[in-house]
């Protein structure tokens, strides 16, 4: 089991990674802020009167502008495989009043920035509604269905992954070289002579692995039983794995 490419759509486009805006017939591309909200839809948290919040302003006689956003995977680790580009087009608008108070709410659910405090006086909340989505992964583009895309979630390990794979690199080397090990000859496939093996990505339904001697890597990915939930739910599924020299004998 792996991601979809919905949900990894969805993953990039989160706000967790940086973004881009391109506006149409307006000077761009500019570095925006953004995150999505349940829905998917993309919020840009902009300075007020700026060069952004200018081409983002809709014409007048119109109610929105054309953009696309445009993020691209930053790997956690080195050696780790990239999730590939996404871009996100469709319509933005300005957002006041409660709308703004919603949205700022569900910005701050992916980057509790400080600025979200001063939307509607230094700060400008823009929402944009997804007309089209595109992600590119090892030089192929594939259009994603926008409904496909809006009910998709982003993965719940994305804000963490740096950190665990971090974790498991300085503590438990032994301990997860094992457990792949272990799964690998579970499928009928052995890993090469060489240095253990390393977790590179991970995500809800699974690790990415490399296996072999540096220059002649090759990855492989082992599914976890289930989806997790979490953190504390990833924790409680490889706590037998990575406690088992740990045990203590009675």
């Amino acid at each position: 089991m792996q991601p979809t490419p919905a949900e990894v759509a969805r993953t990039l486009a989160a706000g967790r990674l940086p973004g881009t805006a391109h506006i149409a017939c307006r000077p761009s591309p500019h570095r925006v802020r953004h995150a999505t909200d349940a829905a998917g839809r993309v919020l840009m948290l902009v300075p007020a009167g700026g060069e952004l919040a200018d081409s983002l302003r809709p014409a007048e006689g119109t109610d929105d502008v054309a953009v696309v956003l445009d993020v691209q995977d930053v790997p956690p680790v080195a050696g780790s495989p990239t999730l590939g580009r996404v871009w996100v087009s469709g319509w933005a608008a300005p957002l006041t009043g409660v709308e703004a108070r919603q949205a700022a709410q569900d910005f701050v659910d992916i980057d509790p920035v400080g600025d979200l405090l001063d939307v509607g006086r230094g700060q400008v909340l823009f929402r944009m509604e997804p007309a089209e989505v595109r992600l590119e992964v090892g030089g192929r583009i594939r259009d994603i269905d926008p409904d496909e895309y809006a009910a998709a979630e982003p993965d719940p390990l994305q804000a963490v992954e740096w950190d665990l794979l971090t974790d498991l690199a300085d503590h438990h080397v032994p301990e997860m070289a094992e457990f792949i090990q272990r799964q690998l000859a579970g499928s009928g496939h052995t890993g090469p002579d060489g240095p253990p093996p390393r977790v590179v990505r991970l995500d809800r339904y699974g690790f990415v692995v490399a296996l072999g001697a540096p220059g002649r890597e090759y990855r492989a990915r082992l599914a976890f039983p289930r989806p997790v939930a979490d953190r504390a739910d990833l924790a409680r599924l490889l706590h037998p794995v990575l406690c088992r020299r740990c045990a203590v004998t009675p």
